[in-house]
């Protein structure tokens, strides 16, 4: 896709540039405990900053559903922005209407300001046409830098990039070439890693990808609904057997297609979910008890993994391989995680990851800030993944 950035952009003295921002930022007691998405946003802000622009920042918090709800306020996002800014931020009590405008008018060359909760409008999730144009009143451009809200068509992601001239942020910017980079023009081969509990959560998902890349590892939960339709015992494990038949379409078209399909060939196995629990590792046929439970992936699956790895370009991965949240059943989804951002550091992979748990399990593995890209919009990016369009996305195609 093509979409104008704000290299397009030369001097925007006595402009507005309208900004949409993802600040829907944990907070406890009014006090943010992750500043994560207020950084993210920085180098937009300043880019526009340097171009002249008046800068007004539009976001949601929560879910007021069309109300006003003072707890749901943007205001305590002002101060910690403003020092992250190294310059004040100033608050509008309203994104639309008098109180928007003046705010906004009365900023100098290069001022920013922080517009309240647009999710305090019943407009803004119905993407109402006059709720649009009001808030397209308040600037002159248009510039999306919320990747995370982009599968949502509502007022501020969507309706706004009709009615101004409309840009992608350097965060979206870096979003959708990093997503380009992996399943829209990927170097091939390509392989994904699909982890996770469920495969009913994950079924668009894997049926865009079978069609898409060269090998596909499935782990996690969703691995022993892929075993027991194989015909393996899983013994008292997480399984979805009501979707035997859904789990061999999946195999079938992914043979059909030429996509490699890798489940693991050693389990590690406890009765037990706590930490440091008695365990074992089996050869995939082996055994299982009722009271037996598959809770990793085993070294031999790893180094299977590895090795296909080693022979690929490109690498898209969405969950973990196993209950990565206690010890010792992270072993496969660090270990996997190491030798990706090994393969990626030492220029010989393009490694793009994204989702919750995904984000957390590299985080716990450490090797975060070594892949190529690591998205945290969780909801958009498991969507682009399935194929599906995001209309954020789409209405700032050029």
């Amino acid at each position: 896709m093509t979409f104008k950035t704000l290299d397009d952009l030369t001097d925007l003295s006595g402009k507005t540039a309208l900004v949409r921002v993802d600040f829907n930022v944990p907070m406890d007691n009014g006090v943010i405990t992750d500043d994560t998405r207020l950084k993210v946003a920085l180098p937009t802000i300043e880019k526009l900053v340097a171009k002249g622009a008046k800068v007004a920042l539009l976001a949601h918090f929560d879910r007021p559903k069309g109300k006003v709800v003072p707890e749901m306020s943007l205001k305590p996002v002002v101060e910690p922005l403003s020092k992250l800014l190294g310059k004040p931020v100033t608050f509008a009590s309203d994104c639309i209407g008098d109180d928007a405008k003046s705010v906004v008018a009365a900023l100098p060359a290069g001022g920013v300001a922080l517009l309240e909760n647009v999710r305090f409008h019943a407009g803004e999730e119905k993407n109402d046409a006059d709720f649009a144009k009001a808030l397209a009143e308040v600037g002159d451009i248009y510039v999306n830098d919320a990747f995370s809200a982009a599968h949502r068509a509502h007022a501020s992601t969507e309706g706004l990039a009709h009615l101004l001239p409309a840009y992608a942020g350097e965060s979206m910017k870096r979003e959708l070439n990093a997503l380009d980079a992996a399943l829209g023009n990927p170097q091939r081969p390509t392989l994904g890693i699909v982890g996770g509990s469920k495969v009913s959560t994950k079924l668009d998902l894997l049926k865009n990808l079978v069609g898409k890349l060269d090998a596909l590892a499935i782990g996690g939960g969703m691995a022993n609904t892929f075993l027991f339709a194989q015909g393996h015992d899983v013994g008292g494990s997480l399984c979805e057997k009501d979707l035997k038949d859904t789990a061999l379409e999946i195999i079938a078209e992914a043979e059909a297609k030429g996509c490699r399909l890798l489940l693991p060939v050693d389990l590690v196995v406890a009765q037990e979910f706590k930490a440091n629990a008695a365990n074992r590792t089996q050869d995939l046929g082996a055994p299982l008890s009722a009271e037996d439970k598959i809770f990793d992936a085993g070294p031999e699956t790893v180094e299977q993994l590895k090795e296909v790895m080693a022979n690929s370009k490109t690498l898209i991965w969405n969950g973990p391989l196993g209950v990565f949240e206690l010890p010792p059943f992270d072993a496969a989804t660090v270990a996997a995680a190491k030798f990706a951002a090994s393969q990626t550091k030492s220029g010989k992979l393009v490694a793009v990851a994204g989702g919750g748990d995904t984000v957390a399990a590299l985080n716990h593995a450490g090797v975060v800030a070594d892949m190529t890209f690591v998205s945290t919009a969780g909801g958009a990016f498991l969507e682009w993944m399935e194929g599906k369009e995001l209309p954020g996305v789409a209405a700032l195609e050029s």
